[in-house]
């Protein structure tokens, strides 16, 4: 499709405004006074490509880094009050999306926090409340499920594989011991590399190591030397994420390294300028190592199991997606909705002791309306920012009009910086190597006005 462009040099952006991995962003969310009832929220929707994502809320420490819904530790039984909860949510809602016609999931995670905190036999458990409570299959559909190098234990491994799971993700962020102290983040090498070993002993088909760049101290050196370490396994994914020192996270607790406006600006440039390189000699690197790349972030190897993808006719832009526990979102075409958001550590822990003991989860408490301008936006977004891109009949079929007609500007505007690849196929909206390159000022650019206050009026807690 023909981009109209204007002839005046766009200003200048920072590259590394927001990692956009849902849309509307969780800071939209309000509480919400209708307290709709599930079952009135997915009657109408289609319930034959689902996706099951199940939240825990623990890890054994947290990194630096760090601003998921997540808190150190479970004192008091509380994994098992937890799970207990869960069990409770499961049974509402899948009586919710009643029986009127099939439900079926066409995929499954257990993310978190990690999901790995759990015991071999919680583990267990967490897989009887997917398929006896949910009804999903999950010998039969792709799994993934998240792992730190501690809690990746051998019997812990054999439940997830003997269950079906498809996907192991490893967040290893940086083989140097250094850089990971740095990050915030401690371990050492040698368990990492003990932690594949057993994940690859495990036999689970695809695994996925996520890398961090960007650290402080970390050169093109060190970085070459994390990637390089981590493709010893040939892993048939990795992710590589730049580092975002975000508000009530640890590092940002650190405090900055200068003081005044000027000096900031000037160390954000560098580290913009730092990421942006790093990036490109990661991309470049893995690359020319037999590896595909599927996003900004993701990078797949070129020989992996193609059949781990899961069915064809599921797609993420479209698909309902069903989240159990405080920390998971569920959407439908009309309202995404979850449990409150916090990233303080006390926060969290009220929230989490507010989800285990309640016994009605019939109702959405907390969430955003989603028009239909906003469904355009994000079918646009979690499109465009795949390397694969849009096909435009897609959305045409779906919504009976163009991108370009729809978000004339911020294409137009995309397109003046180099972002979109002026060499693909008629009919494919697909970013350039520069656009993927700035993905995270990319997504947030297509934010709508209502989101961006609402994001802006968001009081962190």
């Amino acid at each position: 499709m023909t981009i109209t462009t204007g002839t005046t040099a766009p200003p200048p952006v920072r590259p590394y405004e927001s990692y956009v991995y849902a849309y509307p962003h969780k800071t939209a969310y309000r509480p919400l006074a209708d307290r709709p009832a599930l079952r009135s929220l997915w009657a109408a929707e289609p319930k034959d490509a689902l996706s099951l994502y199940l939240h825990i809320p623990f890890c054994e420490v947290r990194c630096g880094f760090c601003n998921l819904f997540t808190r150190i530790g479970a004192p008091e039984e509380l994994t098992t009050r937890y799970l207990d909860a869960l069990d409770r949510q499961a049974l509402a809602v899948r009586e919710a999306l009643g029986d009127e016609e099939p439900v079926r999931f066409a995929a499954a995670a257990f993310g978190g926090g990690t999901p790995t905190f759990l015991t071999a036999g919680e583990l267990e458990r967490l897989c009887d409340i997917a398929e006896k409570r949910m009804g999903a299959e999950l010998s039969a559909v792709p799994l993934s499920v998240e792992t730190s190098p501690s809690t990746a234990t051998s019997d812990r491994l054999s439940v997830l594989a003997d269950r079906g799971t498809t996907r192991i993700s490893i967040g290893v962020q940086s083989f140097v011991d250094e850089e990971a102290r740095a990050a915030v983040r401690p371990q050492r090498r040698a368990d990492v590399e003990a932690a594949l070993g057993r994940i690859r002993d495990a036999g689970i088909p695809v695994l996925n190591i996520d890398l961090i760049y960007g650290i402080d101290g970390q050169t093109e050196r060190s970085w070459l030397a994390s990637l390089d370490a981590a493709l010893t396994w040939r892993p048939e994914e990795l992710y590589l994420y730049p580092l975002y020192v975000r508000p009530l996270t640890g590092l940002h607790r650190l405090g900055p390294a200068v003081t005044g406006p000027e000096a900031q600006a000037l160390e954000d440039a560098a580290w913009d300028e730092q990421r942006l390189r790093l990036y490109a000699v990661g991309r470049d690197h893995l690359l020319a190592h037999g590896y595909e790349q599927v996003s900004m972030r993701m990078f797949r190897r070129t020989d992996a199991p193609r059949e781990q993808e899961g069915p064809e006719d599921y797609a993420c832009q479209t698909d309902g997606m069903i989240g159990l526990g405080c920390g998971a979102r569920s959407y439908t075409s009309a309202l995404h909705y979850s449990f409150d958001y916090a990233v303080d550590m006390r926060e969290i822990r009220s929230i989490i002791d507010r989800f285990t003991d309640t016994e009605d989860f019939s109702r959405a408490e907390v969430g955003r309306y989603v028009d239909a301008d906003e469904a355009r936006r994000r079918h646009l977004l979690q499109s465009l920012l795949q390397a694969a891109g849009l096909p435009v009949a897609e959305y045409r079929a779906r919504f009976g009009t163009d991108p370009g007609a729809d978000f004339p500007a911020e294409l137009a505007g995309f397109a003046q910086r180099g972002w979109l690849d002026a060499s693909a196929p008629d009919g494919l909206l697909r970013l350039s190597p520069s656009g993927l390159a700035h993905s995270d000022a990319l997504g947030p650019a297509l934010f709508s006005p209502g989101v961006r206050a609402a994001m802006a009026a968001y009081e962190r807690k």
